[in-house]
């Protein structure tokens, strides 16, 4: 009687790649193991998670991509639709049983219900042999610490401990598993999940080799200007690969090796372009660490406690104002319709944005977050939460709250001749540059009537009044 064939499963998560992909690389090393491919799409924890629709429709679409890269190596991918991640899990291990499977793999997930999931599911009775890798990050949360163990709170000295760890770990990038039988016909005649599909990701095409593309010709033709152009967003000087690092088609290590492929000696030159940009990784990477290191930052809280004690602007108006790009300083609008069209907005005008949502219009930076988790084809909780929490001063390392940025000055430094505002911003097409800041000035100054809105807020008091509120709420948390 014939042995029965071992039967591997790696269940994929936000690593849709077979390049570089640790789970899979380890599901694959028995090369007479059967080997089943996973992916669990679960609609409604993601309308939980505030997921946009056009991220859902980029994963789809790279899922494509996996699922003919797969067949190529002889793996099948098997895909199903699940309410939630609990239930995601029960699946895995049904399906396990249904196959005689000996072994799970996935690579681990940080954020807090998935991880739940995955400690739910390991403690199952099932028999499975579960082999769980840290593949998302360049070094996994908690690998970096104080010497009294805890978690830096602060950034320059966690990177300095990051890139000191970072320099003894083997960061090798692993190739492709090889073929395991003959290609596999895929039955193209229905979508492997249910989606709204998004068509238009000409800016971010689908796929490894997109991916890897984009990331060589960023690391060998812009990265030595980076640190000069990456604050300009008319001119394409950011790396754009933020929405291939969140749904794992391309992995941090493939970013780390290539830029050292590039730029031999990034390590030792932290003027340069090349270690900007590295910096621009390890900020993703303490923000996740930090995501573990404290729960909280999963469940709608602020780091700093007491900001709770924040007295916020309810005002729906005022909000709707800012979401569709009408309050009248156009560095603000033009930044928020081109979130609105294209999923993805240029990291220094995220910065000018949600300062204004907090700083100007005093608008809580949880609805800010949410929405723009809603719109963002690079969302990622930890990125997303870490950066609004820098810009309304509640976080780890923030901008100290009473540092407010001047949306005006904001824009003359960074758009001074308004290429990028008169690009989402066309009424203001004939605005002269002097004035496409402030072009209500123009408008009287000229008698021409503008289709734009005054201003919504006066920028010097709501200065005022936001200092104000975050001293109150200092206040009110010492009397509690």
């Amino acid at each position: 009687m014939a042995a029965k064939q071992v039967c591997h499963l790696i269940w994929f998560r936000n690593d849709l790649r077979v390049t570089d992909n640790k789970a899979l690389s380890s599901a694959c090393a028995d090369p007479n193991a059967k080997v089943i491919a996973l992916f669990t799409a679960t609609p409604k924890q993601w309308q939980q998670h505030d997921m946009a629709e056009r991220q859902i429709s980029f994963i789809h679409q790279n899922l494509v991509e996996l699922q003919n890269s797969l067949a190529e190596l002889g793996i099948p991918l098997v895909c199903q639709t699940v309410n939630h991640f609990t239930d995601a899990a029960q699946w895995v291990l049904d399906y396990a049983k249904t196959q005689q499977a000996d072994a799970l793999f996935f690579n681990r997930q940080y954020e807090w219900n998935e991880k739940q999931r995955d400690e739910w599911l390991i403690n199952q009775p099932h028999g499975l042999h579960i082999h769980a890798f840290d593949d998302y990050l360049l070094l996994p949360p908690g690998s970096v610490t104080t010497q009294k163990g805890e978690m830096y709170q602060v950034y320059t000295p966690f990177r300095r401990a990051f890139l000191t760890q970072l320099t003894v770990t083997d960061c090798r990038s692993l190739r492709a598993p090889e073929k395991r039988a003959a290609p596999i016909n895929i039955d193209r005649a229905s979508p492997l999940f249910p989606h709204q599909p998004i068509e238009d990701f000409q800016q971010f095409p689908a796929g490894e080799k997109s991916a890897l593309t984009r990331l060589r010709q960023f690391c060998s033709l812009k990265v030595g200007d980076y640190q000069n152009d990456r604050d300009i967003p008319s001119i394409d000087g950011t790396s754009q690969l933020s929405p291939y690092l969140a749904v794992g088609v391309l992995s941090p290590r493939q970013c780390f090796n290539r830029l050292q492929a590039e730029n031999p000696q990034v390590l030792d030159h932290p003027d340069s372009g090349a270690f900007t940009w590295l910096n621009e990784l390890v900020w993703r990477e303490f923000y996740s660490h930090l995501l573990v290191a404290f729960p909280r930052l999963c469940r709608h809280q602020p780091f700093i406690q007491w900001t709770q004690h924040i007295h916020w602007n309810d005002s729906s108006t005022d909000f709707a104002a800012w979401k569709t790009g009408q309050t009248g300083y156009p560095i603000v609008d033009a930044a928020m319709r081109q979130l609105n069209t294209t999923g993805w907005m240029h990291n220094r005008l995220r910065m000018i944005v949600a300062s204004f949502l907090v700083k100007d219009l005093l608008i809580d930076w949880r609805k800010g977050e949410k929405y723009f988790m809603s719109q963002l084809l690079d969302g990622s909780l930890a990125a997303n939460n870490g950066g609004w929490q820098w810009s309304a001063s509640t976080g780890v390392d923030a901008s100290p709250w009473f540092r407010i940025f001047n949306p005006t000055t904001q824009g003359k430094k960074f758009d001074a001749q308004g290429a990028f505002i008169r690009h989402w911003l066309p009424e203001l097409q004939q605005v002269p540059d002097k004035y496409i800041h402030t072009p209500h000035e123009w408008a009287v100054i000229s008698n021409t009537a503008l289709n734009y809105p005054e201003p919504i807020v006066d920028h010097k008091q709501a200065r005022l009044a936001t200092l104000a509120a975050f001293e109150a709420g200092k206040r009110n948390s010492l009397k509690q």
